[in-house]
C-alpha cells in the first residue's frame, strides 16, 4: 500500500477517534499488567468490574501470592478462563518477587517470559506504562487492518503487527493502536460495520464487498414476480 493511501487512513480514523486510549483502568504498571492478562477473551467492560474491587483488595505481588488460589480464583469468577487466569496471576507475582524485586520490568523481551503474558500484553504493557512506542494486535486491529488492506487476509498476528509497523510512523504507532482498537469497537464492527457511512468506504475491501452485496439484495427484493 502506498504511504498516501496509509496516511489517508491513519488521519481519518483519527478524525474519527481523536481521543482514542486504553480503556483498561489501571493506575500503575503491575495493575495494567494484571488487567490486560484477564482481558484476554473477554471485554475491557467486564475487566474493569473486576478490576475494580480487585485492585482494592490486591495492592501489590505480595497481596495476590499471600492469598489461597480458590480465593482469588473466586475474585476473578465473572472472568473467562479464570481458574488458568488465577495461578497465572500467582505465578507472575511469585517471579516478580523473586527476580524483579515486586517490580514490573520495562524490557519487552523480560515480560514476554512472565506466565499469561503474550506479546500483545508485553505491547500494551511497554507503550502504555512506559512508553515505549509499540502495536499490540488484538482481535480488533486485526479485523481492522485486514478490512483496509493494511495486512493480508491469511496473515498471522506476528504478520501484521510486522506489516503495520512498518507501514505507521514509530512515534504514532501506540496512538495508532489505539485508534484502531476503538475503530473496530465502535464503527467496523465484526458482525454489524457501519460501511454504510464510513469514511474509509473508498479503500476498504471488505465494505465494498459488503455494499455491493447490499444493493444486489434490495435489487432482487424490488424485482417484480412474474
Amino acid at each position: 500500500m502506498k504511504a498516501a493511501d496509509v496516511r489517508h487512513i491513519l488521519d481519518t480514523i483519527g478524525d474519527l477517534f481523536p481521543d482514542a486510549h486504553c480503556e483498561l483502568n489501571h493506575s500503575n504498571a503491575f495493575e495494567l499488567t494484571i488487567a490486560v492478562l484477564l482481558s484476554a477473551q473477554c471485554t475491557d467492560a467486564t475487566v474493569n468490574k473486576v478490576t475494580e474491587d480487585l485492585f482494592q483488595k490486591y495492592k501489590a505481588p505480595i497481596d495476590y501470592i499471600s492469598a489461597p488460589l480458590e480465593e482469588l480464583e473466586g475474585d476473578i469468577r465473572r472472568i473467562g478462563l479464570y481458574r488458568n487466569k488465577a495461578k497465572h496471576i500467582q505465578s507472575l507475582c511469585s517471579i516478580l518477587i523473586e527476580q524483579y524485586g515486586g517490580e514490573v520490568p520495562e524490557a519487552h523481551d523480560l515480560l514476554v517470559t512472565l506466565p499469561g503474558v503474550g506479546r500483545k500484553t508485553a505491547n500494551v504493557v511497554v507503550s502504555n506504562a512506559f512508553g515505549v512506542p509499540a502495536i499490540a494486535v488484538d482481535t480488533h486491529v486485526e479485523r481492522v487492518a485486514k478490512r483496509l488492506a493494511l495486512a493480508g487476509w491469511k496473515d498471522s498476528v506476528l504478520e501484521v503487527e510486522k506489516k503495520l509497523m512498518k507501514a505507521v510512523p514509530r512515534d504514532e504507532w501506540t496512538l495508532t493502536h489505539h485508534r484502531l482498537i476503538f475503530f473496530g469497537r465502535y464503527h467496523c464492527k465484526a458482525q454489524n460495520p457501519k460501511c454504510q457511512v464510513c469514511p474509509l468506504l473508498d479503500v476498504c475491501r471488505e465494505g465494498k464487498k459488503r455494499m455491493k452485496t447490499a444493493v444486489v439484495r434490495k435489487a432482487k427484493d424490488h424485482t417484480p414476480k412474474s
